[in-house]
């Protein structure tokens, strides 16, 4: 969290301030955004509790994913008749309703 400072000492100091530090074991941490997923893989977390409050600080290497929207998986579907999975690749593929519909017409 600061530079050059022992990690014990930072601990002593936090707790004489009344916070309580935990380093939590996590495998991956996923932040799930309407537009799309974020996810830290091999991450760092803190839990922070403190005046009643909790907060995490979380570090690692970040991979952003787009989401598909499930609505519009649903509608290619409907109109084609074809798998949920093929419907999800082609929406990967495209990008967008139509021209995944009219593909999966071809």
């Amino acid at each position: 969290m600061f530079p050059n400072i022992n990690p014990k000492q930072m601990e002593k100091m936090a707790k004489q301030m009344g916070m309580q530090m935990d380093n939590l074991d996590a495998i991956e941490v996923i932040i799930k955004t309407p537009e799309k997923d974020i996810i830290i893989k091999n991450p760092q977390v803190t839990r922070i509790k403190m005046q009643g409050q909790e907060t995490f600080q979380v570090a690692g290497t970040v991979v952003e994913q787009e989401t598909i929207n499930t609505e519009d998986v649903e509608l290619i579907v409907q109109k084609t008749g074809i798998s949920k999975e093929e419907a999800e690749k082609l929406m990967e593929e495209t990008g967008d309703v139509i021209l995944a519909i009219k593909k999966a017409q071809e």
